[in-house]
């Protein structure tokens, strides 16, 4: 598919990852729909094959069901008749009444793979900062798949504001934050925002362990066994700190994010992230965000958030949590 930039949408600063048509804020969601690229419907029909080798011979296939994009007729998938489908004004729509009532306001919003995958993303209004006024904000990601690759997940995520880095807030290595919803069953937005109305309340105690991690100075033995269990130990098993090769790979991503730590990392001469456990955190976030090779800015957010970034990250946060435990 080409570049995916008329398929994003977003409110004030350039996002991080560069993409997207720019809106003035409090934009009602059909200016939302149109702009962000999701002013359209997943349809679906038939399976057919052709069971015959000379000539045509058409039978249906009645468990399965294409999925297909109801403006370009592109196909989407191939799904289960089971596979309950989350469409593009239902994720939009999920904020329409925390920005109505509960202070939230949409930030960014758009589709990737063609339109095999969907988000939007909104402030929460919450944020805290760390010694030296390293900010972190708090934001409120739904994302959904059409293809079986991403259930409808429903994730609070941290913002660095001096980086735009971006951390999936867990609390001890546990997912705490995220309702996810299986496209086995139906998505009931009220249901998950009623799930997500305890995991807000994990604001206060996530920032505690981050300005734990602020307070936590490393030496340099320390850093180093750090960026060799999240970068080496990823790799081995197959999420990603580099290319997912031995060696030179590792290698490049290790020397990466020793620079980034050292000093060449936005914001890590900040006295919240200099030779602290937040500073290693940080650096591997940065890494992943912004240097971590990629095919293009759509690829790498897709992985930042959904795919072998975030698992990254997740595992540099676990990491990072061990170093205070």
């Amino acid at each position: 598919m080409a570049h995916l930039v008329e398929s994003m949408a977003y409110v004030g600063d350039t996002p991080w990852h560069g993409l997207g048509n720019r809106l003035s804020a409090h934009q009602p969601l059909q200016t939302w729909l149109v702009e962000a690229g999701m002013d359209w419907h997943i349809a679906q029909s038939d399976v057919l094959f052709n069971v015959a080798s000379d000539g045509l011979h058409i039978r249906p296939h009645t468990d399965a069901k294409v999925l297909y994009r109801s403006d370009t007729l592109a196909p989407l998938s191939v799904v289960s008749n089971r596979y309950k489908v989350v469409q593009p004004d239902e994720v939009l729509g999920f904020y329409k009444d925390l920005v109505k009532a509960g202070g939230f306001e949409l930030e960014t919003a758009g589709v990737l793979k063609g339109g095999r995958k969907l988000w939007a993303l909104a402030r929460t209004g919450q944020e805290s900062a760390l010694r030296g006024g390293d900010t972190v904000k708090a934001y409120l990601l739904l994302a959904t798949s059409c293809d079986g690759s991403l259930c409808t997940t429903a994730q609070f995520t941290s913002v660095r504001v001096v980086c735009n880095n971006t951390l999936a807030i867990a609390l001890q290595g546990a997912s705490a934050g995220a309702i996810k919803v299986p496209h086995s069953t139906h998505f009931d937005a009220q249901a998950v925002k009623r799930q997500l109305g305890i995991a807000v309340n994990q604001w206060d105690s996530f920032m505690y362990r981050m300005k734990t991690l602020a307070e936590r100075k490393v030496k340099t033995h320390e850093a180093m066994n750090y960026f060799l269990k999240v970068i080496c130990q990823t790799d081995q098993q197959g999420e990603g700190g580099g290319s997912g090769v031995p060696g030179l790979a590792n290698e490049r991503a290790l020397k990466k994010v020793q620079t980034l730590f050292e000093g060449h990392g936005r914001g890590a001469e900040l006295q919240a992230a200099k030779d602290t456990a937040w500073g290693l955190l940080s650096a591997v976030t940065e890494f992943v965000d912004h240097e971590k090779q990629a095919r293009s800015q759509d690829n790498r957010l897709d992985s930042a958030w959904f795919g072998q970034g975030a698992a990254l990250k997740q595992r540099a946060l676990e990491h990072a949590l061990q170093l205070v435990a």
